[in-house]
């Protein structure tokens, strides 16, 4: 039996977060500073194991992503920062890149050695769009679905973000290099923070005034020391910022990161699940700025819709820094945010017979609407030590909705 450590839909503003992970929503967090990456003052971080995986945890016992249970006893949990932290700390929807053992594909488990966590955005909510699903913070457009997941502290989901406005966020997402926009796994309510967080591409840079374009956002770098001198529109970079802007609006970085992306490291086995952000053919792509040779590569989908802004499912290994596929899949919408996307195993508590709820692993799950009971009955929940439970967010992404309890043994 795996160890539980407890979670929940909430997190503690930036108690939290006070101190990343790669190839983020699902990616890993190779975009999150996995494999390695170069600061502006040149520091690098590197790290071995069997298996690669990247993505948004979908489930906890221990931890799951991409339908894989990774052991998480011994393992060393950081943020993009470096700073370690316990594995509680981890949320559904937070977007991580893991180093484990390899994946037994008998069980679909494996043992984590390395967990790297960390968002795309952290800045203040200038807009809100419920008709078209979007809202707006630091410049950035964010789209959100019915994956989701919300702190509980937004219930209400995106429609209780005008109650909100004008402070900051902290967003887990997937860039959509296609549409210019952020999709959303998971989004917080920061309490306080001392900056603000921005991860994806230079869309337009003047290296005379020092600054650059990420979404409607301009920002200055002219303050760093030493100066970045490398770079370029489409580049990849994760930017601290002050919280205060420039009287002509734009943001002052308080530093600049790059090549966060690059996978130092060789692994054997590499599962990725994120958006294409850069594209040259089918064959040769990038996912969440991860370079993609798939050359050799199986496409039981074809390869008609392995496009910029394409959500894939990669299978392969790592050579070099490339992520070397066997496998390229589509994500359709039907399989985005619908069905049992979400699974928790553990011992329930705070069970609620008139309300039909109960938490498990910090989560509160409603147990109205299950279908499927499995080597139990509803009237048997209080008596069972390990139950295992899949289902959906609730519309406003704060319940998990279960549509099947089973024994877990």
């Amino acid at each position: 039996m795996y160890p539980f450590p407890p979670v929940s839909l909430s997190r503690p503003g930036v108690t939290r977060r006070a101190s990343f992970v790669a190839l983020c929503g699902a990616a890993i967090l190779a975009a999150c500073g996995g494999g390695g990456g170069t600061s502006s003052t040149g520091t690098t971080t590197t790290a071995t194991s069997a298996a690669y995986t990247s993505g948004a945890i979908s489930g906890f016992g221990s931890v799951i992503v991409n339908g894989v249970r990774f052991d998480t006893s011994h393992v060393t949990v950081l943020d993009d920062d470096g700073t370690s932290h316990p594995a509680d700390d981890l949320r559904l929807g937070d977007s991580v890149e893991i180093e484990s053992s390899s994946v037994d594909a008998s069980t679909q488990t494996a043992v984590a050695s390395v967990i790297r966590y960390g968002s795309e955005i952290k800045g203040p909510l200038t807009a809100v769009d419920t008709a078209n699903s979007r809202f707006t913070l630091l410049g950035q457009t964010v789209e959100v679905s019915s994956s989701t997941v919300y702190d509980t502290a937004l219930s209400g989901g995106l429609s209780s973000l005008s109650a909100v406005l004008g402070r900051a966020l902290e967003v887990h997402a997937q860039y959509d290099a296609a549409r210019q926009l952020y999709v959303a796994s998971r989004v917080d309510l920061e309490d306080s923070t001392d900056s603000y967080k921005l991860r994806g591409p230079i869309l337009a840079l003047d290296t005379t005034a020092h600054t650059f374009q990420m979404g409607a956002a301009t920002i200055s770098y002219a303050s760093l020391n030493p100066q970045p001198t490398s770079l370029a529109v489409n580049q990849w970079v994760r930017v601290k910022l002050a919280t205060t802007p420039a009287a002509d609006g734009s943001w002052t970085a308080l530093s600049l990161k790059t090549n966060e992306r690059k996978l130092s490291e060789d692994h054997a086995e590499a599962e990725v699940k994120g958006n294409i952000t850069a594209w040259t053919s089918a064959t040769s792509f990038s996912v969440n700025d991860i370079p993609v040779d798939a050359s050799s590569a199986s496409f039981p989908d074809g390869q008609s819709g392995v496009v910029l802004g394409a959500q894939v499912e990669i299978k392969g290994s790592v050579v070099n820094g490339v992520l070397v596929a066997t496998s390229v899949h589509l994500e359709d919408g039907a399989e985005q945010g619908q069905g049992e996307d979400y699974e928790l195993h553990g011992s329930l508590s705070a069970l609620d017979t008139m309300a039909k709820t109960f938490v498990l692993r910090g989560v509160t799950v409603s147990y109205a609407s299950v279908s499927q009971w499995v080597g139990l009955t509803e009237a048997q929940l209080a008596t069972v030590a390990k139950i295992e439970v899949k289902g959906s967010l609730s519309t406003d992404g704060t319940t998990l909705v279960a549509s099947r309890i089973s024994m877990d043994d």
